[in-house]
């Protein structure tokens, strides 16, 4: 029994130390949804030869590259370039077309104006589900490492069990709100923002991969606790029956010997009687005699 709930409690405290690790890597990143921006190309100029406009016309020995695209009504989506961006819950950074690198903004001054009291409530879920799951982390290590008995490594591990809960709905209200956010925002944010096309990236991944990984670790909790109580509740049980059983088996013992004490008196009694009748029963005769 101690043997099997060690090895629940060390499955649960992995799980939780997954989702904890997932969910912290997640906040701090910006790759929670990613996809392209269609923006203008840029003019051309002597530190930007590619993927540039050239409105003068005019070529150079040096610009005579595929990628310089020279201007006119009739060249469509030549005028345009597709520029790779990632968003997390902090910041949306995208390529940037003028030099190298990446350039950063606000989440949430991206935001629109009545989705942005959402955006904070689910940047305050996503701090308090990492701290209920830092603290059920805690009190599991307490349950693994330093519970004295069994009924203190059970209450430990029903509290850890109702953080462990807590913090995964918490996490999953947060991952949903952030997305309903991301969405509204691709229809009603910035022209100089808005996505051409986008798709979930790997932070949002591991952001519903931390979900998974602290209902996981409840689940197993609970179980373990569940077990342990119904193991206990069914030892209990069998010493109780037990100790009846013995209890009535001395009981009737007792009344065996008590019923036998009993008869044993009563045939004693018998017996002084009828001594006592032999030895009255000369002297009767003798003093009729005289």
């Amino acid at each position: 029994m101690k043997t099997n709930r060690r090895c629940r409690a060390l499955l649960a405290v992995s799980l939780n130390l997954m989702a904890l690790l997932f969910s912290t890597t997640a906040f701090i990143t910006t790759h929670w949804c990613e996809g392209t921006q269609r923006v203008p190309k840029p003019s051309c100029g002597k530190e930007k030869k590619t993927n540039c406009l050239n409105y003068s016309g005019n070529e150079t020995a040096n610009e005579t590259n595929q990628n310089v695209v020279h201007y006119s009504w009739e060249t469509g989506d030549d005028r345009f370039l597709f520029r790779y961006f990632h968003t997390g819950i902090w910041y949306s950074c995208e390529e940037n077309i003028n030099a190298s690198g990446e350039k950063c903004r606000s989440f949430i001054d991206l935001a629109p104006a009545s989705e942005k009291g959402v955006l904070w409530l689910s940047v305050v879920s996503e701090v308090l589900y990492i701290m209920l799951l830092i603290v059920g982390f805690s009190l599991m290590c307490l349950e693994l490492f330093h519970s004295s008995s069994v009924i203190d490594g059970l209450k430990l591990n029903a509290f850890a069990a109702v953080f462990t809960v807590l913090s995964g709905l918490l996490g999953m209200v947060a991952h949903m709100m952030y997305t309903q956010v991301f969405q509204v925002t691709v229809s009603l944010g910035p022209e100089d923002w808005r996505p051409h096309s986008w798709d979930y990236g790997w932070s949002f991944c591991l952001a519903w991969g931390s979900f998974t990984c602290c209902m996981a670790a409840s689940v197993t909790t609970l179980n373990s606790y569940t077990k342990t109580v119904i193991e206990f509740r069914h030892k209990r049980k069998i010493f109780e029956q037990g100790f009846r059983e013995e209890q009535n088996f001395l009981d009737q013992e007792a009344i065996k010997y008590f019923r036998e004490r009993t008869e044993e008196e009563r045939a004693e009694a018998g017996d002084l009687r009828l001594q006592c009748l032999h030895s009255c029963s000369p002297n009767r005769l003798h003093n009729t005699q005289l």
